[in-house]
Formats: structure tokens, C-alpha cells, sequence
């Protein structure tokens, strides 16, 4: 590697490696005995289900750009897709070393306050008789265990769906592989009479498999789970014209993610190298993608457990549930509309409530002077409000546009439901450009009173979802700016007619508009040197040419703080 290469590399951190840290911090709130042990125990659900989607798509789209383009580096360290591979599972393997520490230490603490995740084994004899029964009436059921062997073929491992599996043996000593898949529809777990100490369904399933398989015995068993590549790519080009035949070819990739290649494997206890090498073969997988989880493989269950434990329990284990202020600066009684009307109005999520946002597109709904709605939508919430106003709105007469962005990853189905509900109440949905996910957080209510048109903008760094705004932080700015609404007309008109080159006074739009305005502000402060100063709140800093910038601000004396996800 020449000098000039170690030098543009020597201050950059390869993406993936980073984003393993940022997770490892996840795990570390876990370990801080400073937190409720129940918020800790959250954390650990959250490591795990953020490693499950940091496989799903960053590890599957390098195996994919390794296969199409081996030789394409990394512009942070110079590393080809399948160099990043090779550290990612060089690293992730402490992760799940540590993950299990904090896990059982966690586990030690919560059994003082008499919640337990109890080993079958140690069940009293009512219990057993509870766990029996629930098998045999509520499992067995609706169990289908399968054999492979030359006659059974080997069954598609969905994507993150917990299998137990078996190396079982006939009388004549010939081995076989048995899977039992787990019903989807049984609870994560049976809560014993006590209502704080339960089992996890896996280890019932575990407990009776011996009974699964007929002559078969079993020598070995465990817990499995696969994780498949779910990076997939929509190739809208194809049907930029028909928005129909996008959305059936959006459906039919959803289709598609859960057959795409297996990058990782996870076992949930040690076994032979002989069962190994058989499920590595059944999974086609090597040897270095298998790990070994000695805690619960799924821990989707952790958020479920600590709503139904009782109250008078969990009270010193959790956090106070925070409810968002309702602003200072706002009025309850005066229309939300009018307000911002007279002064900007910027909210701070979760600090303050997302209700006057919710109570503004309300009014706008209802209001006879309001002409129309445009939105744009990334993600909803499950039952969202905002949805349902939109809605209403376009049945009291109202032009309402969504710019749905159906490619939001892993809530494609879940928009495109919203989007036919849309439709069905008369909203106009588009889906977006040729090319490119619409991120833009960005509403314009349009009004006109004694025959002058005027607007209320509300543009926001955090999705329309009102679980989410009472989580994470986020600002949301209302105003009646004349001119930002002008951008905001311009902006949806743009987006209409595939026109990502438009021209704006007040905002800045990407792909084009934001990269170039953000180094020209930077070189301002450089111009400043010790006297500059910069702050940027951002998920990530991944473009070269901004980190370069920065780089060359701190190096002339400028003040950077960049807080960063």
C-alpha cells in the first residue's frame, strides 16, 4: 500500500466494523448496573434483533457485491467486500461472548425478584403437570416434525424462525437429521401460576422431542436459526410508468427475501462436530458462520414478558414511563394552525408531545379553508393516527397526496397495506423516484381565505409514527413560512413529474441539494478557524467528501462536535 493510500485511509474506520461498536455500546448499556435491571435486559433484546438486521442487510449485501464485484474497495480502508467479511466474523464472535455475561449476570439478578427463565428440570410437580398439559393440548397439536433423509427432502429454513433440531438414529444405527419447526402461532413463552418465573416454549419443545421421531432416538438436539441475506433489490426501472405492476413486483421481492442465501447460523447449545457439519450442510453454510448462542437465540420476547410481569414487581425495574410535554409555547385552546400561523412553532421529540402535531393535521382535515394535504410517509405506525386523518381528510373533499416510499425495509408490506387504504379514501399515493428512497420528513397544508392562498409547513427529522416519536429524538418544525411553503409546493410538484434537479429558495433537497450545501457551511467555519464552530446530530457519517471536510475543519482549529448513532 503506497503513501498516499495509507494516508487517505489513516483517520477512517471501515462502516461495518464502526456500526459493530455502536452495537457493542447497545450491549454496554446492558452491563451498566446504574440501569433498571429489566430496561438492561431490553438492551440485550435490542442488541440481539439489531445483530439479526445487521446481517440480514449489511453482511448480505457484501456477499452479494463480493460475488458481483470482488475487486470494488471500500473508499474508508481500501478493503474489498470479502476483506470486510472476513473481519465482520472475525469480530462478532466477542459480541456474543460478552452478550452471554451480561445475559446471565442480568438473569441472576432478576431471579432475587422472583423472575426466572426455569429449566424444565426444576419445575415442582404441579408445574410439570401445567407444562405436560399445555404440550399435549396447545403443542403436539399443531407440531409437524420432519425427517430428511433420501425420501424427505430438505425443507426451506425461513428466515429468523426457531427450529429444534435432532441427529436421531434408527434401531439398525443409521443416523438421520430431524427438524421441528416452531409454530409461529404458540406464545414465546408459558408464564407459570406465579405470574413472574416461565419457560420458554423452545425448551418444552426440547423437553418432548424424544417423543416426535417414532423408533427414531435421539442423540443430539438443539435450538437453530438461520439468517438470510434480506438485502434485496427493486430494479424500479422496469416499472416507473405502472405504479400497479410496481407494487405486485414489490410484493413478489418480499416473496423472494426469505430464499435468498443463508449467511449465518445460530445453535443454541455445543454439539458434536459430526451434528455440526450436518446442520452446516443442511443450512449451506461454512464453518465460520455458525455461532453458538448459550442464551436464547430470539429475544423478541423481553418486551412482551416485562408488560405482562406484574406492575407491583416491575415498578423498581423499570424506567418511569416518560409522557412528552405538552409545549409551553402552545396553546390548548387556540387552534394549532393559528398558532404557527402567527410564530413557528418547533417540536422535540420525545420531550414534547407529537399531539400538536396530530391536532394541527386534525384541524386541517376538518377546516373549510384547507384545500389540501401532501405527505410524505416512510413508516406508520401499527394503528397510526396520522394515517386515519389522512384519510378522513380526503373524504371530507380535501386533495390529499402521500408520497409513499414502499422500499422502507422490512415495512414494505406494511406500507403497502396503508397505501391501498389510502386509495380506497380517496388519497392520490405515488411511490416515489426511479432509483431512489424518498427519506424527506415533510407535510404542506395548503388554505385559501378571501382569495389569497397561504401555507403551514411542518418539515421534521423523524418518521410519522407516533410510537416512534415518543422514542427517539427528533425535531419537527410547523411554520407559515410563505417561502419554505412555496419550497414545499415546489418540492411535491417535483416529485410528481421524476424531477429530482429542482430549484428551492429555503430548503435544501437531496440527492443534490443538501451535500454541497453542508461543505459550503463547513468551509464558512473553516474560514473562521479558531473561532469556528460545528455541530452535526446525525444515524451516521458515511460520504468521503464530508468526512474529509470535517477533517480539514478540526485540522484549522474549528470547534467539531458530531453526535452520531
Amino acid at each position: 500500500m503506497s503513501k498516499n493510500t495509507d494516508k487517505q485511509y489513516r483517520y477512517t474506520q471501515n462502516r461495518e466494523l464502526s456500526w459493530l461498536r455502536f452495537n457493542q455500546r447497545v450491549l454496554e448499556e446492558a452491563a451498566d448496573t446504574g440501569v433498571p435491571v429489566l430496561e438492561r435486559l431490553k438492551f440485550v433484546s435490542i442488541f440481539s434483533s439489531n445483530l439479526d438486521e445487521f446481517f440480514m442487510v449489511r453482511v448480505g449485501s457484501l456477499f452479494d457485491i463480493a460475488h458481483m464485484s470482488p475487486d470494488e474497495t471500500d473508499n474508508k480502508t481500501g478493503w474489498t467486500a470479502s476483506e470486510q467479511l472476513q473481519r465482520i466474523y472475525r469480530t462478532v464472535p466477542s459480541l456474543i461472548t460478552m452478550k452471554k455475561q451480561i445475559y446471565y449476570a442480568i438473569m441472576d439478578e432478576l431471579r432475587q425478584s422472583g423472575i426466572e427463565d426455569v429449566p424444565i428440570e426444576l419445575l415442582n410437580s404441579e408445574e410439570f403437570k401445567s407444562i405436560t398439559r399445555f404440550f399435549k393440548t396447545e403443542m403436539l397439536p399443531i407440531l409437524s416434525p420432519i425427517l430428511i433423509g433420501s425420501h424427505h427432502p430438505v425443507p426451506h429454513l425461513i428466515n429468523k424462525r426457531l427450529y429444534v433440531s435432532a441427529l436421531l438414529e434408527d434401531k439398525k444405527g443409521k443416523q438421520a437429521i430431524g427438524i421441528v419447526p416452531m409454530p409461529e402461532s404458540l406464545p414465546p413463552y408459558f408464564m407459570l401460576p406465579d405470574g413472574k418465573r416461565f419457560v420458554r416454549t423452545e425448551n418444552i419443545l426440547l423437553r418432548w422431542l424424544t417423543t416426535l421421531f417414532g423408533s427414531y432416538s435421539v442423540k443430539e438436539c438443539c435450538v437453530m436459526c438461520v439468517t438470510r441475506n434480506a438485502d434485496i433489490s427493486f430494479d424500479d426501472e422496469k416499472f416507473e410508468d405502472n405504479e400497479e405492476d410496481f407494487r405486485r413486483h414489490v410484493k413478489k421481492l418480499l416473496k423472494t427475501r426469505d430464499h435468498l442465501a443463508v449467511v449465518r447460523l445460530e445453535l443454541g447449545s455445543q454439539i458434536s462436530e459430526a451434528f455440526r457439519a450436518r446442520l452446516a450442510k443442511l443450512a449451506k453454510v461454512e464453518s465460520y458462520q455458525i455461532y453458538v448462542e448459550q442464551c436464547p437465540i430470539s429475544m423478541g420476547y423481553v418486551f412482551r414478558l416485562t408488560g405482562e410481569l406484574p406492575r407491583e414487581t416491575t415498578a423498581k425495574l423499570l424506567y418511569k414511563p416518560y409522557i412528552g410535554r405538552w409545549p409551553e409555547d402552545i396553546s390548548r385552546e387556540q387552534r394549532i394552525i393559528e398558532q404557527v400561523q402567527q410564530k413557528d412553532k418547533l417540536l422535540f421529540y420525545p420531550y414534547d408531545s407529537v399531539e400538536p402535531l396530530l391536532r394541527m393535521l386534525n384541524e386541517a382535515a376538518d377546516l373549510p379553508d384547507v384545500l389540501s394535504i401532501k405527505i410524505t410517509i416512510y413508516r406508520l405506525a401499527s394503528s397510526s393516527k396520522i394515517a386515519q386523518t389522512l384519510c378522513r381528510a380526503a373524504e371530507n373533499g380535501k386533495e390529499v397526496l402521500v408520497l409513499m416510499e414502499l422500499r422502507a425495509r422490512f415495512d414494505e408490506a406494511h406500507n403497502l397495506e396503508w397505501a391501498k387504504m389510502l386509495e380506497e379514501s380517496g388519497c392520490q399515493v405515488i411511490y416515489g423516484m426511479e432509483g431512489f428512497k424518498c427519506h424527506s420528513k415533510i407535510c404542506l397544508i395548503t388554505m385559501r381565505s378571501r382569495g389569497k392562498t397561504s401555507y403551514i409547513t411542518q418539515i421534521g427529522t423523524g418518521n410519522y409514527n407516533e410510537k416512534t416519536n415518543a422514542m427517539y429524538t427528533d425535531l419537527s418544525l410547523m411554520t407559515a413560512d410563505p417561502a419554505i411553503g412555496e419550497d414545499a409546493t415546489a418540492f411535491f410538484r417535483n416529485m410528481l413529474t421524476n424531477n429530482l434537479e429542482g430549484e428551492y429558495r429555503q430548503l435544501c433537497v437531496s440527492p443534490f441539494g443538501i451535500k454541497n450545501m453542508l461543505c459550503a457551511k463547513i468551509d464558512e467555519q473553516i474560514r473562521l478557524g479558531n473561532a469556528g464552530y460545528i455541530c452535526i446530530k446525525a444515524n451516521s457519517v458515511t460520504e468521503r467528501d464530508v468526512i474529509d471536510k470535517l477533517s480539514e475543519a478540526s485540522r484549522a482549529g474549528v470547534e467539531v462536535q458530531l453526535i452520531i448513532r
